[in-house]
């Protein structure tokens, strides 16, 4: 049976952290799909607009050799993608995990046998750092 993978991101300044979460995922599904954070998404979080803007981050995840499909995150919610996506296992950064949140995720999740993996947060490279350097510049 064909294992269908999902993960999610900004995908803002790509940069080998991006590119470890999704080599890693591709290795635990057959099938791998990315949903890429919409501008307006992301700037109802962070309260800032990323830098590359909402079309281009798509085209450079479509461009990358693991992952299989791209679609766009409008809403956080994980249950509406489940219900549009159909994925078996899920990826998310360790950041994440043990938190209320994901907790509650994992339960809900756990009854419609997906499973939730995560992945190691890159701490030497974040958008976020790439960011704080350029505006330095």
């Amino acid at each position: 049976m064909k294992k269908i993978g999902y993960t999610t991101g900004v995908f803002d300044l790509f940069h080998i952290g991006h590119l470890n979460i999704l080599k890693r995922a591709r290795l635990e599904c057959d099938y791998l799909i990315v949903g890429i954070t919409t501008d307006e998404l992301a700037f109802s979080v962070k309260k800032k607009n990323p830098v590359i803007p909402f079309q281009e981050r798509m085209e450079i995840i479509e461009a990358i050799k693991f992952v299989d499909e791209v679609v766009p995150q409008t809403t956080y919610d994980k249950f509406e993608a489940w219900n549009n996506l159909k994925f078996d296992r899920m990826f998310v950064g360790d950041d994440w995990k043990g938190t209320d949140e994901w907790i509650k995720i994992e339960k809900i999740f756990s009854k419609k046998n997906v499973e939730i993996i995560y992945f190691p947060y890159t701490t030497h490279t974040s958008s976020s750092k790439l960011r704080e350097v350029l505006a330095k510049i």
